[in-house]
Parts: structure tokens; sequence; C-alpha cells
């Protein structure tokens, strides 16, 4: 780094006020909100052009980066073929192209024998999207599905990045596109039997998915019928086609508490018919099952269970399954012959096959569960469309386990891999994964998925990276990602912290890192920390760490609870101005959000509670890791001002020698929540990240 550094962006400081339960704050960047306002965009510009000033010598080190993810990739490749009826669909890459080609062959009664970049005979191509995104700077699908005869084709697409989709639903004969008069449509689609209707999903001004509509193709958008709302701010509305084709499953929800209602497809007309009713507290799935419903529900089940209903009279549920000790069942998934159940068991993703009877009953005593022994194994269920098949399609993968593709006949029990997918210039022999235990300050174990080079000692001299999520109970569970292997490969452990507020270890591991027990993500992922260090796995003095959106918030949280114990942190869309939004019921993530955080605007002690630990307000002078903060201009999850005013405060109060410890932040601005589209961009935007964490922690040179 030279003695030279370009000074970093300083906004004004133009001060605002806000007063809650007695306690006033008063917000000097608040103003920056506003991303019509051009003196707000000229900050995000300075602020880019900024890190490209700090990060100008790391420009070798990203190329060699993007070098390594690719020669990790088989850059033209394609999926394991997926029969729907009497088609195959299939998705190819080509070396070069950021987006795939979406493909579909006729069924001749076996799998087809499908190469990369080899073209079958008679393979039509159904979108192109590469071809669809030229000269879009931003292109992502928000849903594709073929008509119930497979003559038409419906995707969803968005440019901007703001998750709002336009529609259009083509003819696959010819190729002529029929209809693209909905735009602004959110996530879903489904086909009437008839395929005269399309049903899609909008939301409101604060991004909540709240309404579902019926489109008559080939009509003009303002003749859509509004089929069902969700008044409800709390709750968001859904919906999925049975697989058996005859029933739109709808589903409202919040954080805590179900409603849903069956819509009879071959009357595409009829009203929704209630399934199962609303009752506070009570979270169901519900699954059309050919002659009975089946569902998944926490009524008297922490760890939920499964049950039946029949299709007349939904409400009268008679249960089948109950969770054991140490188990969360997830999801069913009905088919003619068996049912599926996702499930989480020790803390892993798993899969259960029940059998069917031949009068539709489920054979309990006969279930089995997928297993392949690993100790870091993660195996849920994969594309299976059809309602008569007598085969299961899974994905199997872990921390050195690339995705693997294989499919299970559920009479025998006899397995098929598929596919593992191809990773070039990769030895799992070189590396080693385990399962370890943290211990948090309240005596709680916390898991940690861990994977380093063989050869790495535990002299506690190694750099690491810990990952970390932490809330909605979602499991961030043990995957094969490329992009590490870069890291593994400079000597990195890499490991994942499963902290409380995910739900890696059940319903209550999600209970006691939500609301007024959030505190725990943050100590949970510190305990996590000092394990690794403590254990001799990784250098105290070189542990860097990374979380997403409300991992961000996770992020905010260990940076200003325990600065010490990281060198650098990677805080990507981060939520971290988390009391301000949730204090704002007309902004996202706010009255939807009151179950999984709290309602400040009308607790107080959810107030007190949240403004001592929002990072946003809770930064202090002291020396702080170096942070790389990321986002986007037109994402609609967490507004990009929440990292803008973030990295502003924590640039004028932390004590840390910035030329050492930078504190930096891009924009991305024309983006999404996900960041960058297409895999090359998306490689680029990686490459970064890791460029400069890599930087931070010392470890520039592969092994």
């Amino acid at each position: 780094m030279t003695a030279e550094l370009p000074a970093a962006p300083t906004p004004a400081h133009r001060p605002t006020e806000r007063t809650f339960h007695g306690d006033t704050v008063v917000d000097p960047f608040e103003w920056m909100r506003d991303k019509t306002d051009p003196e707000v965009i000229a900050h995000l510009e300075a602020e880019n052009a900024y890190s490209d000033a700090r990060t100008a010598h790391l420009e070798q080190l990203r190329a060699t980066l993007v070098r390594e993810f690719v020669g990790h990739t088989q850059e033209t490749d394609l999926s394991v073929p997926v029969r729907r009826d009497h088609w195959w669909y299939i998705t190819r890459t080509t070396a070069g192209d950021d987006y795939p080609k979406f493909t579909r062959v006729a069924d001749t009664g076996t799998m087809p024998q499908v190469e990369p970049g080899v073209m079958l005979e008679g393979e039509q191509v159904l979108l192109d999207a590469q071809a669809e995104a030229a000269g879009a700077e931003f292109y992502s699908l928000g849903g594709l599905a073929p008509s119930p005869d497979h003559t038409l084709f419906a995707s969803a697409v968005d440019t901007a990045g703001d998750e709002r989709f336009t529609l259009r639903i083509m003819d696959i004969a010819s190729g002529t596109v029929l209809d693209e008069a909905v735009t602004g449509a959110g996530y879903g689609l489904a086909f009437s039997t008839d395929q005269q209707w399309l049903f899609y999903a909008r939301v409101d001004d604060a991004w909540r998915q709240h309404q579902i509509w019926r489109h008559r193709i080939g009509g003009p958008a303002g003749e859509d019928v509004l089929v069902i709302e969700e008044p409800d701010e709390r709750f968001m509305i859904g919906f999925d086609r049975s697989r058996d084709g005859s029933t739109l499953m709808i589903q409202a929800g919040s954080t805590s508490t179900t409603e849903a209602w069956l819509l009879d497809l071959s009357d595409p007309t009829s009203a929704p018919v209630p399934a199962g009713g609303r009752r506070d507290g009570v979270d169901y799935g519900v699954e059309h099952g050919g002659d009975r419903l089946l569902i998944v529900h926490n009524d008297g089940h922490r760890g939920f269970a499964l049950a039946q209903a029949p299709l007349e009279a939904p409400e009268r549920w008679e249960e089948l399954l109950a969770p054991a000790e140490g188990e969360r069942l997830l999801a069913v998934e009905a088919f003619a012959g068996f049912v599926a159940l996702e499930l989480r068991s020790g803390g892993l993703a798993s899969v259960r096959l029940i059998p069917r009877a031949a009068d539709g009953s489920l054979r309990i005593e006969q279930a089995c569960d997928i297993s392949h022994g690993g100790e870091l194994d993660t195996v849920e269920i994969d594309a299976n469309p059809n309602w008569d098949q007598t085969t299961v399609r899974y994905q199997l993968t872990s921390m050195l386990t690339p995705s693997t593709v294989a499919e299970r006949e559920v009479a025998s029990g006899a397995t098929e891999i598929l596919r593992v997918t191809p990773v070039p210039n990769f030895d799992p022999e070189l590396y080693v994964e385990r399962r370890e235990w943290a211990r948090a300050e309240d005596g709680t174990a916390i898991p940690l998925s861990v994977v380093a080079r063989r050869d790495l000692t535990a002299d506690g001299t190694a750099p690491g990276y810990l990952y970390g999520y932490g809330s909605y109970e979602m499991s961030i569970d043990p995957s094969f990602v490329p992009t590490r292997l870069s890291l593994l490969d400079r000597g990195v452990v890499i490991a994942i912290a499963h902290v409380r507020g995910g739900g890696e270890m059940g319903r209550d591991w999600y209970e006691h890192g939500k609301l007024l027990e959030k505190k725990n993500s943050f100590s949970d992922f510190v305990a996590a920390a000092a394990h690794l260090t403590d254990s001799g796995l990784v250098a105290a003095e070189r542990l860097g760490a990374e979380g997403r959106s409300a991992g961000g918030l996770l992020m905010g949280g260990i940076a200003n609870l325990a600065p010490e114990r990281f060198r650098a942190i990677i805080a990507g869309v981060p939520f971290v101005d988390a009391l301000t939004t949730i204090l704002d019921p007309s902004l996202p993530l706010t009255v939807g959000e009151w179950e999984e955080w709290g309602d400040p605007l009308h607790d107080p002690a959810v107030y007190e509670y949240m403004r001592g630990y929002t990072p946003y307000e809770s930064i202090t002078a002291v020396q702080y890791p170096a942070i790389f903060a990321s986002t986007s201009l037109n994402d609609t999850r967490v507004f990009f001002n929440e990292p803008a005013k973030w990295v502003a405060r924590l640039r004028e109060t932390v004590t840390s020698d910035q030329a050492e410890r930078p504190i930096l932040f891009r924009c991305e601005m024309v983006a999404g929540h996900g960041g960058r589209s297409g895999r090359y961009r998306k490689w680029e935007q990686r490459a970064d990240e890791l460029a400069w964490l890599l930087d931070q922690l010392g470890a520039t040179e592969l092994l």
C-alpha cells in the first residue's frame, strides 16, 4: 500500500430526528435514502471510485481468481434431463455465455444420451437466455413453466434487479410470442388445465407479494381477474401447481402462521376453497396427495408432524407421523405410489421415503431415509415433476462433494448416480471436512462445518474464513462451492457457523435466535470464531468473516460485539440499519418482519432491545476489522442506503488505522439483492470480494 492514499468520500451531515418511546435519535445520513437524488448517486459513484482506488493493487489477483473460478468449471455443460410427461427438458451452458439455453427433446422411452455442446436430433430451444439478455446489464429469470400439453412456454424476466417480472408466453412450435401484457409481476407461474389462463402474483409498494391474479392468455392485462388478496401486512402469499396438475395450491404465511386454499385448475374461474384455515401460531404446509391432502404442521409438535385430511374436509387432520427427538419435518411431496418427506435430523438435511398402499394410504412402517454416510452430507429433493413416477430424484452435496444428482427406486431401494457435477482441477483427497462444535456463552453447543487442506496442521498460524446467516429459520447447509477452492488452496480454513436463528438444529434453534433472543446469533458466531482460534485451527489475527442480507446484520453485530476477534469482514447487502427500517411500516422488511425481529414501533421493550444491537446505531470508538460492504441500487429487500449510512458512520467513529484496515463500500448501479447477473459477471464480483479478503488475511499466494 502506498503512503499516499485517496481520501474517502465524506457525505454531508443533514441531521434528522426520530423519537419513539421517549428516545430521540439524531441521524446525520438518513437523507441518503432517495436514489433519485443526484447527490446520492454522486456519493455512491464516489464510493465505487474510492474502492477502485484502494483495491487497484489487487487487479492481478482478481484476474487470477477469475481464471481459477473458470478453471474449476466445465463451462460448456448441461443438466441431467428431466422428464415432464412426454418430453425431456434440458438446461445447457456454453463457454463464454453468461446465461443458459433451455431446451427439450421428445421422449422415446429412455433418458436421452446427452453431451455438453452437442444438440440432439429434434432438440428444441425454448429459451436462449444469452440471446434474450443481449444489451441488458442485468437479466434474471423468476420462473419458467410449460403448459399442461407442452405447446406453450411461459417465462418471467427481470432486467432491473427489482424482482418485478414481465411475463412472456410463447407458442413453442412457431416460436411466436403470444402474450407479454403482464408486467410488474411477482414470483409464480401456473397454467389452467385448458391453457386459457395463466395465474401469477403481484406485489405491493412494500414488496409484499399480496395478490394472486388470473390472466387470460392473449388478452389485455387490464382485464385480469383478482383471485385472492392477503390484506394482513404480516403475510405474503404464493402458489404452486400440484404434481398431478389438478390443483393450484395457494398459501399465505407470516413467520409463525400460515393459511392455505385450493383452486380447481379444471375450473379456473372458480373461487379458492379454504384448506386448513388460519390459527395464530399454527404453521403448516399443504400438499395435494391425489385422493387426500397431506399436511406438515406444528400444531402440538415443536418439530412439526405429518398428517392427512380428506379433500372434502381439509380441517380434519389425522396424524400419521410425529418427529423423533432431534428431527424437524419440513415439507412433503406426494406421488401416486409414495411420498417424499423433507426433514432435518442431527443438524443435516435429509429425505425420507414412505411407500403408499394401493388405496393411497401411507405405509409409515416401511419408511426409509436416504443416506450416503458422509459426516456433512446434505440430501435434498431434486426435480420430480411426474405424478406417476416410481423413482425419486435427489441431490447430494457436502463441502467436498460436488452437486450429485441421484435417483432411487422407491420399491427396491436401488440407487443410481445420474451425474456428478464436473469440477476440473479438483482432487478431493487434498482436503478434509468435518463437524466441529463450539460452546456458546450460555453453554449451548454450536455446530460448525469445517473444510481445510489435509496437509495443514492446527498450529495457530493458518488464515480462516467464517460464514454465517442465522435468521428466518433458514439453514446454511454444507455444500460444494467451487470458488472456495481458491481460498483452500491458499491455506485458508473455511467454516460455516450454524448459529441460532437459523433452522439447522430444528425449530427451537430458530426460536432462540429471534425476537428478544436475537443477540444469541451474534454471540454464537463469536463463540465459533473463538473455537477456531483457541483450537489452533486459525490464527487469531488472521480470521475473516462473511454474511449477506440478514447475515450482513450478523456481520454488523459481531463487528460491534467482538471487533478484536476478526481481521476482516465482508458484509453483502447488509441489513445494518435494522431499527430504522423496522420502525417504518411503509418499507419492505417491516410489518411482515415484526414476527421475526419484534415490533419496536408499538413495544418499548422491543425498541430498547433492537436499539442495543442494531449495527448502525451501536458503533463504538475502538479498533474495528477491515470491512468490505456491498449492495445494489435496485435491491428491494435491503435498501442501498443501509450500508451507505453504516460505512459513513464507521469511518468517522472507529479508531482503526484505515490505511491498514480500510472500510470500503461498493454499490452495483444495475443489480438486485443477489448482486450482478450472469455467471462471469458474478465471478468478477466474487473475485473482487475475495481478493480483498485474501489480501487482508495475508493469504494471496497459492500453497
